[in-house]
């Protein structure tokens, strides 16, 4: 992994102007939605996403809440007009409502598009209301199955009942919810017919994702890997499927459910790359910045941040990171092969 160093250019800091300009990187695709991994930790072990002993950063190298808030501010003050919050499970991290707080300000004082979060939904309940008063409108929250059973053998520690109040408490709030399901043969691809009629019965957006290689796991992912086009083709079967050109500012290609009114998401990282419309970066929480979710190349912004009182040399240093942004990933399951990149998913939340 090759990190940037701007040590040299400590003593040249001067501050910059902010600018609403988006970033552009060499492939002329306009930078403008940052994904935040606040931490690296879960109260769930998902199975295809993480093994069951795993080891987490220590909490010393985390940037702190003010830290992150003030990385998130540089990458909005250049542009960037969408902020997702990951983990890991973001809920988990001490005092996280704090920097949920102080990025909402970006969205009342319409700096920011969008504040959104992906999340377990455990931690919901507690949580739902309080991100509704932060200006959070939407949310997205990863649901495999709708058993119980096969719910607590996939997360390995997760409560789905508490999965479903956590739900029902975003909605209460006025948060609108989309599921994520990783589509994955012999578990819970014969499930999603239902699972599909579910969520547009509760007026939710479900999108199905293939599970992507990245990181050392307890399983053979080739087992259970299974095509979105395999899976469309299944479904085109029993439902109506029409594309439409509805888009959210992240990777899935929609389409419309005549049968249920509802839009069903397709993020196709194996079959069908969606590089060419790439316009994300994401942020780790130790101040590394990924410019592929794919790749490891990487930029250190930790230096810079603690570099400087002003954003001078982050602001160098983001702009020259997104001048490394490569045109795409090589992602490849293949049962004799190693993960594309080592880093676990939970590392830059997806």
């Amino acid at each position: 992994m090759k990190l940037n160093s701007f040590a040299g250019t400590m003593d040249k800091a001067q501050a910059l102007p902010q600018s609403d300009a988006p970033m552009v990187d060499p492939f002329g695709r306009a930078v403008t939605y940052l994904r935040v991994s606040v931490t690296d930790r879960c109260d769930f072990r998902c199975t295809y996403c993480m093994a069951e002993n795993m080891t987490f950063l220590p909490k010393k190298d985390l940037l702190s809440l003010e830290e992150l808030n003030r990385l998130c501010s540089a990458f909005i003050y250049k542009g960037v007009r969408k902020l997702r919050l990951t983990g890991g499970e973001p809920l988990v991290r001490k005092n996280i409502m704090f920097l949920v707080r102080e990025l909402g300000r970006h969205v009342e004082a319409g700096r920011l598009d969008e504040l959104t979060l992906t999340t377990n939904g455990s931690q919901l309940s507690r949580h739902a209301a309080e991100l509704a008063d932060c200006g959070v409108r939407r949310i997205n929250v990863s649901l495999d199955t709708l058993d119980p059973d096969k719910f607590r053998a996939i997360t390995r520690w997760g409560d789905l009942q508490k999965v479903l109040e956590g739900i029902d408490a975003a909605q209460a709030a006025g948060i609108k919810v989309k599921l994520n399901a990783v589509a994955l043969k012999d578990f819970n691809d014969r499930e999603i017919p239902a699972m599909l009629r579910w969520a547009h019965g509760r007026g939710m957006d479900l999108t199905l994702i293939e599970t992507m290689p990245m990181g050392e796991i307890d399983e053979d992912r080739t087992e259970h890997y299974l095509p979105l086009s395999e899976m469309r083709q299944r479904l085109g079967e029993e439902f109506t499927l029409t594309d439409i050109d509805y888009r959210t500012g992240g990777p899935a290609r929609y389409v419309r459910v005549a049968e249920t009114g509802g839009r069903l998401g397709l993020i196709t990282p194996m079959t069908h790359n969606f590089c060419e419309s790439c316009n994300r970066v994401r942020l780790t929480c130790t101040g590394t910045l990924y410019m592929c979710l794919g790749q490891n190349d990487a930029a250190d912004l930790r230096l810079p941040l603690r570099a400087s009182e002003d954003d001078a040399l982050l602001s160098q240093a983001i702009d020259e990171a997104i001048t490394r942004k490569p045109k795409g990933h090589d992602f490849i399951i293949d049962r004799n092969r190693r993960p594309a990149v080592a880093r676990h998913m939970s590392v830059t939340g997806g």
